[in-house]
């Protein structure tokens, strides 16, 4: 158990039972932090870094760029102004635990890349977090579909400094992992670029179901 507080905390019934006691070797050596307790929403909380970024509401800005005709440089307000999707979905972490019925609320990531007009030879996106060390990746034809959000509420209200606020990603059918926290940058790129947990083993596609998370 003390060797798990390197991973996370379990903060109730959202968490799926067994798996404090079947973490695999890969999983032992996640660098990820021992954050704190939410309590009531049962999540466990990650973070790569020494702790939490912060940005205010009305400093957040999410950029749109690369291979694109028109870069975006978005505040909240512009995000929040633009058509929303909300679904209820459950959040699966690869690591075995999950929390259901989550309400989500956000722009479809390919209504930001319409937005963008993105360019010919483009097939793929490269998330950034503004903690400075974390990415993602999707391709674009996974970002074209309707269940891939850009969140700026979760659980009720404004997504948390800890859930990743301002603004994170939300990629409901696949692993926790791909759902970047602190999203700052989207860049459009001719190929996949395998973000920080791919580089640490984690399948580049994380589909959950179909991968077990774990380069396959």
């Amino acid at each position: 158990m003390l060797g798990l507080g390197a991973l996370g905390v379990v903060a109730g019934k959202g968490i799926q039972g067994g798996i404090d006691t079947a973490l695999t070797p890969l999983q032992q050596l996640d660098p990820t932090g021992l954050a704190s307790l939410i309590p009531g929403d049962y999540f466990r909380i990650y973070t790569v870094t020494s702790g939490y970024p912060y940005e205010s509401d009305a400093d957040y800005r999410l950029s749109v760029d690369g291979m694109v005709d028109k870069p975006l440089n978005l505040q909240l307000s512009d995000l929040q102004a633009m058509p929303p999707t909300s679904m209820v979905r459950t959040f699966q972490c690869v690591t075995g635990w999950q929390v259901q019925n989550v309400h989500w609320t956000g722009v479809k990531l390919s209504d930001l890349l319409g937005e963008a007009s993105v360019a010919k030879g483009a097939t793929a996106l490269r998330f950034e977090s503004f903690d400075g060390l974390y990415t993602e990746s999707l391709t674009l034809d996974q970002a074209a579909r309707p269940d891939i959000i850009v969140a700026y509420s979760m659980l009720g209200g404004p997504v948390s400094r800890e859930h990743g606020g301002p603004v994170r990603l939300y990629v409901a059918p696949m692993y926790g992992y791909k759902s970047i926290k602190w999203l700052s940058r989207i860049t459009v790129v001719d190929r996949v670029e395998p973000g920080y947990w791919e580089d640490n083993g984690y399948a580049v596609d994380g589909w959950i179901g179909h991968s077990n998370g774990y380069g396959s």
